[in-house]
């Protein structure tokens, strides 16, 4: 007869959760070179490019978890996210969203709007390790979707990271280009606030708890092969 683990408090729970940040990409030695300082001009050009292949996905992401999604109350909390990176313009508040904010960036690094938008400098891995994770939340159930989305809970430090150590390190970047990673530290919190509820609400048992973990995983690991392609292509500067 076999045994049944017991689940995790929701305390445990999410300390699981959180302690899974040990594979954040922050640690990437790409991500490691850019933020003490030490990568070239192509190096954070061809970074901001590439990492654009991924702004313009979330959306793509977050529309996925809407279709997937019966309950109400989550699709109004979790809209707001594709209104974050799209933009929107209603009575009268305009907000241009965090896709136009990374474009900004990329003139800020010397980059061309044409020369982003039209994704000439986007490896071919990076594509492939973005639409993989697109995939993953159009096929997976809704709220696995969401937990894959807890790769959030470690976005306010690699933010932060750079708003500090970039302008000093990078100071030929427009400082305009920074709006980006400013907005995204409170809105990374309060998206980490929602991701969390649904996940610690939903993923009860152990089975489902130890899932959980494994699409974290996923994500973190989609994250890394990002980074990996990257270092691929523009190598790392020691």
């Amino acid at each position: 007869m076999t045994e049944t683990i017991q689940a995790w408090t929701r305390d445990e729970f999410e300390a699981q959760l959180r302690e899974r940040g040990r594979a954040y990409h922050i640690h990437h030695p790409f991500n490691l070179m850019l933020n003490s300082g030490r990568a070239t001009q192509e190096q954070v050009r061809g970074w901001v490019a590439n990492r654009f292949y991924y702004q313009i996905a979330i959306p793509i992401k977050d529309a996925a978890v809407l279709s997937n999604c019966p309950d109400q109350e989550v699709r109004r909390g979790w809209v707001q996210r594709i209104l974050d990176h799209d933009g929107f313009e209603l009575n009268g508040v305009r907000d241009e969203g965090g896709i136009e904010a990374w474009l900004r960036l990329a003139t800020a690094v010397g980059l061309t709007r044409e020369e982003v938008l039209d994704l000439r400098h986007v490896a071919p891995a990076m594509r492939f390790a973005v639409d993989a994770y697109v995939n993953f939340a159009r096929r997976a159930p809704w709220q696995e979707a969401v937990c894959s989305s807890l790769t959030e809970l470690f976005a306010p430090e690699i933010h932060k990271q750079r708003l500090a150590n970039w302008p000093e390190h990078y100071p030929w970047i427009e400082p305009e280009g920074m709006a980006y990673f400013r907005n995204r530290v409170s809105q990374a919190r309060r998206d980490v606030e929602q991701g969390l509820a649904i996940t610690l609400g939903h993923f009860t048992t152990r089975p489902l708890q130890e899932r959980a973990l494994e699409v974290l995983q996923f994500k973190l690991d989609i994250l890394w092969a990002m980074s990996d392609a990257m270092a691929l292509k523009y190598g790392v500067t020691p």
